[in-house]
């Protein structure tokens, strides 16, 4: 029997010959297998150079502009509120456009990666709405619209730059506001918007005029020596209280410059004594406004006249923190030599520890002498909103209890006003136009102004 050396060695040639033969037909096929690919990719790359070509000269060699794009821009913004703008494009050319539209926004809203995507048909126009959201008052300034168009093809895209002049548009206080609650309360829907319907108590007792008694009147009203004259009977007819003082008192100190939601707390306090203004005018009162800080920037004085809030919207259009401690006393002064008769004072200030409201309280107490004063107080909504969560560690417990310790400290100033005799409001700065109105409508309607 042959030992396996021995049949290995004899097979080993029959095997080197396979292996050889196997190896002169797979390159025999490898070749051709090549050859084949190598002519697929020139195919291919033939009809890559013929589409690009193509696209090429229908984005580049037509001999006219492919698309045409307008922006439409509000006058002016509305600080807090969603702004739209529109965006007009046509297509003028016979085959389909694909183009990705980039508007250099305002370096205000930190905004990189603004882009829309539209699809237009031969000859169509589209248009493109979308929003933007100031937060600070002042100019805002747009730049070029950039177009990036494609064919269907899509191989290459070319730019088209529209509206290259800049566009500056002011932001304004939130007049888009003023709008809302002037037309819920001409539409008699101010509950939608949280307003309180508030039960009148007594009777307004402003004289109107006299006229003949109708079955169905007060009794109480008829006016007997009327009724002597005419032999007939006679009434009084009275009327709404009116032509009431309402001044808005903004406080432009450092305090003021706390924001939230990316808005100070001084623009949430423009934007309310805006809404309350219009409402005390719709409520035919005489409304005012003073702005302070180290010294009185702003006085005008209360009317009730169309331009009024007009007047006002364009003042404080340019009013912002001067990053100092407020001086009250000079307000004092100016509230009793400019206002002389009784009205009710609305002040937007911020208090944090009540050491702070200490040092001002006998300002307000000279004050509330000759009108009704009241006092808005932000409430801190982040503390709020961080002190619901859960502690889990150490650290959290401690945190938990600092950001307590500052809610209570909110509640023991507004304690120390009422304490006082002075009115007060503890707002988040969202609700304060709501609660502001609320807190108004009650007043008046209890007759304290």
């Amino acid at each position: 029997m042959k030992s396996t050396y021995r049949i290995f060695r004899e097979i080993f040639p029959t095997m080197r010959l396979y292996m050889a033969g196997a190896l002169l037909a797979l390159l025999f096929t490898g070749g051709f297998f090549l050859d084949s690919l190598f002519l697929a990719g020139k195919i291919f790359l033939l009809f890559i150079a013929t589409a690009t070509l193509a696209d090429f000269y229908l984005l580049f060699l037509t001999g006219r502009e492919l698309i045409q794009v307008t922006r439409e821009t509000p006058e002016k913004f509305s600080n807090g509120d969603d702004n739209i703008l529109s965006l007009y494009i046509r297509n003028n050319h016979a085959f389909p456009l694909n183009a990705e539209i980039i508007d250099e926004l305002p370096v205000q809203f930190q905004v990189r990666n603004f882009q829309l995507q539209v699809s237009l048909k031969p000859a169509e126009e589209k248009q493109m709405e979308y929003k933007l959201k100031p937060t600070q008052r002042g100019d805002y300034q747009f730049g070029k619209t950039n177009v990036y168009v494609t064919s269907r093809i899509g191989l290459i895209s070319r730019r088209y730059c529209f509206n290259n002049e800049p566009v500056t548009i002011p932001v304004y206080p939130s007049f888009l506001n003023i709008r809302k609650y002037e037309f819920l309360a001409v539409s008699n829907r101010l509950t939608e918007a949280g307003i309180k319907r508030i039960r009148k108590i007594g009777q307004h007792s402003e004289f109107d005029q006299i006229r003949e008694y109708v079955r169905g009147d007060d009794i109480r009203s008829v006016n007997w020596k009327a009724t002597a004259k005419k032999a007939k009977l006679m009434s009084n007819q009275y009327q709404e209280e009116r032509s009431q003082q309402v001044y808005n008192l903004i406080d432009m100190g450092r305090t003021m410059k706390m924001p939230f939601h990316e808005m100070a707390l001084l623009d949430y306090a423009i934007n309310s004594s805006l809404v309350l203004a219009n409402t005390a005018v719709f409520k035919h009162d005489k409304t005012g406004l003073i702005t302070f800080n180290t010294a009185i920037n702003t006085f005008i004085k209360a009317e009730r006249k169309n331009n009024t809030i007009a007047r006002m919207l364009e003042i404080l259009y340019n009013q912002d923190t001067q990053y100092a401690e407020s001086n009250y006393e000079l307000l004092y002064v100016a509230i009793k030599r400019m206002i002389p008769q009784r009205s009710l004072l609305i002040l937007y200030t911020n208090f944090e520890t009540l050491a702070s409201l200490t040092r001002q309280l006998p300002c307000f107490q000279k004050i509330v002498r000759n009108h009704l004063l009241l006092v808005v107080i932000f409430e801190n909504s982040e503390i709020t909103e961080f002190r619901k969560k859960e502690a889990k560690t150490l650290e959290e417990i401690y945190t938990q209890t600092i950001a307590e310790k500052f809610i209570h400290d909110k509640n023991l100033i507004v304690k120390a006003l009422n304490n006082h005799g002075i009115l007060s409001i503890l707002t988040r700065p969202h609700d304060l136009s709501v609660n502001l109105i609320n807190k108004y409508l009650e007043l008046k309607d209890r007759q304290l102004i």
